[in-house]
């Protein structure tokens, strides 16, 4: 198959999916094996330094943002990063500990854009290779699958396309230009539940964003949850089930564990908190004290939820919930 066009980013990740299938007949069981740790063994256990992470979903919606602060706290180093949240991605830039990122969207909608990546990216040499949100979670999608590339149409003729890593090739059943899309290997992904049970079945109320997709696509699976419960809850309602067990490395409980974002039909978006994090975000120094404060000094999530307000704020942030 012969490439007509190629983007001009680097890909940050490659595609080994005959590596992906080998860990998971390696490292994988069947067998229901009691996962629940605490986020400092949870992170232990499923990060290192150098490892390409992957934390799902979009914004500032269901961010695994306890697990992330906790990576703060270890100090990992040299990280790749899926740039298709916000808090999650630009705390980790904050700290120094991303050198790449293939990125979709971080900016605070009406905010606007992140002032850390800004600085990352124009001042301190952070690589970043684009493509769409679509894209991203196509590539997902091509792992799960264990194919190498998913053929596409959208982001043919965009800037995107030409900062991205993709290339361009003709289809050969007759339907003109493709652009193909690498799959996404991830070293480890993070992604914030709304219940588990101590083995890693996992269930999701309302959007599922591509959390079954980067599921399958990762060599490691950290799950935070908002609520453990036994199994026979789990059973109670299969179609939620959207993470089965035998995917799953590490469980952590974590309420309010996407503060200060929020969890759909729990709790809603502390909008004083993220403010404070942006006007402190506008300079190094309030960047680093800021990181300091609410991450390096506290040992923990529990730490954490009472320095925000303890269970007061926690009725407050439920109040704003949606409901169904």
């Amino acid at each position: 198959m012969e490439v007509l066009e190629s983007g001009r980013g680097r890909l940050l990740q490659t595609p080994d999916l005959d590596g992906l299938r080998r860990w998971n007949r390696e490292h994988k069981s069947m067998a229901l094996v009691d996962k629940l740790v605490d986020e400092h063994e949870a992170v232990r256990r499923c990060i290192d330094d150098g490892d390409y992470i992957g934390f799902e979903l979009y914004g500032t919606c269901r961010a695994p943002l306890s697990i992330v602060r906790e990576i703060v706290r270890q100090g990992r180093r040299h990280l790749r990063l899926v740039g298709q949240g916000l808090q999650d991605v630009d705390w980790l830039v904050a700290a120094g500990m991303v050198d790449a990122m293939d990125i979709t969207y971080n900016a605070y909608e009406v905010h606007g854009l992140s002032s850390v990546l800004r600085r990352a990216v124009e001042k301190q040499g952070l690589e970043v290779v684009e493509w769409s949100n679509a894209g991203i979670a196509w590539r997902f999608k091509a792992a799960a699958m264990g194919v190498p590339f998913l053929p596409i149409k959208s982001m043919l003729g965009t800037d995107t396309f030409v900062r991205s890593a993709g290339k361009v090739t003709e289809d050969p059943f007759g339907n003109g230009r493709v652009m193909l899309l690498p799959a996404l290997v991830v070293d480890c992904a993070v992604i914030h539940v709304h219940r588990a049970d101590r083995f890693g079945n996992c269930q999701l109320d309302g959007i599922s964003g591509f959390a079954l997709e980067i599921a399958r696509a990762s060599r490691k699976v950290l799950i935070s949850a908002e609520e453990i419960v036994d199994t026979e809850t789990i059973r109670q309602y299969p179609e939620r089930n959207v993470i089965p067990y035998f995917l799953v490395d590490a469980v952590v409980h974590a309420p309010f564990g996407s503060h200060p974002g929020e969890m759909p039909y729990l709790y809603g978006r502390d909008e004083p908190s993220t403010l404070a994090w942006l006007e402190s975000a506008k300079t190094l120094e309030g960047t680093e004290a800021f990181l300091d404060q609410t991450m390096r000094r506290l040992p923990n999530h529990a730490a954490y939820l009472e320095l925000i307000g303890g269970a007061a704020k926690q009725a407050e942030l439920r109040a704003l919930a949606v409901g169904r």
